[in-house]
């Protein structure tokens, strides 16, 4: 049965070197399950694995570039042989290009998607072959706000948020069809305070950040390993900020275009210089560890009240606050361009 089913499920994070794919690691080794990490860098999965140990969870790391569907079915064998038969694959690895489209050269939008979308579908589907036969496990989408609105200087990463949903509606239909346990569900997610911004290609004068407001990389992964316990749900949407943009979308999209195409730029960009070096194609922490948070400690929220009445008081409650949420975000947004 592997070392894994001693203390838990055992569970797949992409993207676990930094950020949110960090902090997901460690919050499932915490719950104690047994881990297995996937990310490009050495020095960020070495450092990732140390803190998941630390709470006497078994642990596997997998040196991977989730682009490569071949390389991501030998991790899979793997994982299984060291760990045992996976429970949770969650995919949360990502590369961006901050730029105005027509800036974007073809081979770097190609790698963006190949990362963003691409490894999303090899992840789901070489999940997928191992559950299948099983008739269980659960597979964790993790998405963006972004995946509803489209925001200036980022086409290429919304744009893959964007077919991430389409592609798991039409695989959680099949599974629907095919009378499957395997369950698949979403986790959308506000701005988060990520190294990303210290190392991500661009082509704007400055430095660039996140949209306000900005979470901490344990709020998001609070909810994924809620989700992951709580699969049933088709997705889950963190933090106020990302319901007033799905619902914007729905209600108001061209007061929206309007909206981003005044503000979307600035509030990208920073007035300090931008990275020397970028993680595109090549790991920037191969040799150094970046972490979990990134740059934007002193702003960025540690908790959402939102996301703790979600996990605890239910759909009807939720709603209320979302509809109020809505409310201010609308009045904000008049307030601001008044």
């Amino acid at each position: 049965m592997g070392h894994g089913r001693k203390t838990g499920r055992v569970v797949v994070v992409s993207g676990a070197g930094a950020g949110v794919g960090r902090a997901t690691a460690r919050e499932f080794a915490r719950h104690g399950h047994a881990v297995a990490l996937l990310s490009r860098g050495e020095a960020g999965l070495t450092a990732a694995a140390a803190e998941a140990r630390a709470y006497g969870v078994p642990v596997h790391t997998v040196k991977v570039d989730v682009s490569d569907a071949e390389a991501l079915s030998a991790a899979m064998e793997e994982i299984e042989r060291e760990l045992g038969p996976v429970d949770v694959w969650v995919n949360s690895a990502f590369a961006s290009v901050i730029s105005p489209f027509m800036e974007i050269k073809p081979h770097e939008y190609e790698r963006v998607t190949d990362v963003c979308y691409h490894g999303y579908v090899h992840g789901t589907r070489i999940a997928l072959e191992r559950m299948l036969p099983r008739d269980r496990g659960v597979i964790v989408q993790v998405g963006s706000a972004l995946a509803y609105r489209g925001i200036p200087l980022q086409a290429a990463y919304c744009g893959a948020k964007h077919a991430i949903r389409g592609f798991t509606d039409s695989v959680r239909a099949e599974l629907v069809h095919e009378g499957s346990r395997v369950r698949v569900t979403e986790v959308h997610l506000p701005a988060i305070n990520t190294p990303q911004f210290s190392w991500v290609r661009t082509r704007v004068n400055g430095r660039t950040r996140p949209v306000p407001p900005v979470y901490q990389p344990e709020v998001a992964a609070r909810a994924i390993v809620w989700a992951a316990e709580h699969p049933t749900r088709r997705r889950y949407q963190v933090a106020p900020s990302t319901v007033v943009t799905v619902l914007g979308q729905r209600l108001a999209p061209r007061l929206l275009d309007l909206y981003l195409g005044h503000t979307g730029y600035d509030d990208q960009v920073r007035d300090e210089k931008p990275p020397t070096e970028d993680n595109l194609f090549s790991p920037v922490d191969e040799t150094r560890d970046f972490g979990a948070h990134g740059e934007f400690d002193e702003e960025a929220k540690e908790h959402s009240l939102f996301d703790e009445v979600n996990r605890r008081r239910g759909a009807l409650t939720v709603a209320g606050l979302a509809g109020a949420a809505a409310g201010a975000g609308c009045y904000a947004l008049t307030r601001r361009r008044t």
